[in-house]
């Protein structure tokens, strides 16, 4: 027999049929990330790169952030990412290089500190284990500062060093060799 239907009738049962593939759903998870990125001004480059994170909690979720650096950026008043904190550790938690730019204050030293910490994951008596260069004493004493902030609690040691005399005094003659 022959079966009647209106238009809107066969745009419901195509519609009906049609259920959604990998690749569509795919498509649209990466359309609403560029949404993101373009809502909070994320210019990016590179392959294969993961996708930013909204929010802190995020970074205990998805990537076991230690629960004590978690609190750490709480109690110092972080509650949500900068635009450059919702890519770039993300990026630097896959292990991957990363070239940012952001204007003073926008919160880059969280943003390189906290995958920092993550990736030595724990503590050891093993000497130098990270080494973070800064161009001024300034901005090296500003991450000092945020870097021992971040890590109370975890039983990481930062140290500053900022003239090799006092280092050789600080960490023994022998500094240079040991580590």
């Amino acid at each position: 027999g022959i079966k009647w239907m209106s238009s809107l009738e066969v745009k419901f049962e195509d519609a009906k049929d049609k259920k959604p593939t990998a690749e569509k759903l795919e498509r649209l998870r990466r359309e609403k990330i560029n949404r993101f990125r373009n809502q909070h001004r994320i210019n990016i480059q590179g392959t294969d790169l993961p996708d930013p994170i909204a929010t802190f909690d995020q970074l205990q979720e998805e990537y076991k952030v230690h629960p004590k650096i978690m609190e750490n950026v709480r109690a110092a008043g972080f509650h949500v990412p900068t635009p450059i904190q919702m890519q770039a550790i993300p990026v630097m938690l896959h292990g991957r290089e990363l070239l940012a730019s952001a204007p003073t204050g926008s919160g880059k030293t969280l943003a390189f500190c906290i995958p920092l910490l993550t990736h030595l994951k724990q503590p050891r008596n093993k000497g130098f284990r990270a080494l973070i260069i800064s161009p001024t004493r300034e901005l090296a004493s500003q991450t000092h500062r945020e870097l021992v902030k971040l890590a109370e609690g975890t039983g990481f040691r930062i140290h500053m060093i900022h003239k090799a005399a006092e280092a050789a005094k600080k960490f023994g003659p022998k500094s240079s060799k040991k580590f």
